[in-house]
């Protein structure tokens, strides 16, 4: 079973709040935690978000892949 240093699901923020929630969350991370995000929709832009701002700093993998749910687990590397 997997442990994570926090849950975030994206569902309950107002779309202007969304990634800045995730990227404090993800900042507030010591080195190899994790974080589960939960979604309503493929967050591929979130991950070209990460590759640009964290290139060799994180792992993303996805736990579910919809079709109307996804959760990736997001580690700071």
């Amino acid at each position: 079973m997997n442990t994570y240093a926090a849950t975030i699901n994206a569902t309950e923020y107002p779309p202007h709040l969304k990634h800045k929630v995730i990227f404090e969350t993800f900042d507030q991370l010591q080195p190899q935690e994790s974080m589960l995000l939960i979604n309503d929709h493929d967050p591929k832009p979130l991950r070209f978000q990460f590759l640009s701002t964290h290139p060799d700093g994180f792992n993303w993998e996805y736990i579910e892949q919809g079709p109307t749910t996804f959760q990736v687990k997001i580690s700071k590397l």
